[in-house]
């Protein structure tokens, strides 16, 4: 009988441990992620570069996932707020196959974004 509880209890006790570490890494992860422009960054480049051959299908693609992202960064309010405007500007123009205007408004995003790396 008591082989019976110490097995149940040493389970119970590595199940809860093993729980918590699993649950504080996933806050963890989550953290790291949140903060970090790289993601909205990564996706703004790679729109400048199919505007620029003319090419309008992966940009969308490019802008949206890029809007998503940058819901998830954090910093300086006034800069998250400017930058996600001007996301939403290139999309417009990207849309009115304003290939210029799309181009300074996600040049301009660009900036915003890589001044919050710097913080």
């Amino acid at each position: 009988m008591n082989i019976t509880k110490n097995t149940a209890l040493s389970l119970l006790l590595a199940f809860s441990l093993g729980s918590t570490c699993v649950i504080a890494y996933a806050e963890g992860a989550d953290k790291s992620s949140v903060n970090s422009p790289n993601e909205t960054i990564m996706h703004i480049e790679k729109a400048i570069v199919e505007i620029s051959h003319r090419d309008f299908m992966p940009p969308s693609e490019h802008l949206k996932a890029a809007r998503t992202a940058s819901e998830k960064v954090t910093g300086n309010p006034d800069i998250v707020k400017n930058a996600n405007a001007s996301i939403i500007q290139a999309q417009i123009k990207a849309n009115q196959f304003d290939i210029k205007g799309a181009t300074d408004e996600l040049n301009k995003t660009l900036e915003l974004y890589k001044s919050l790396k710097s913080e």
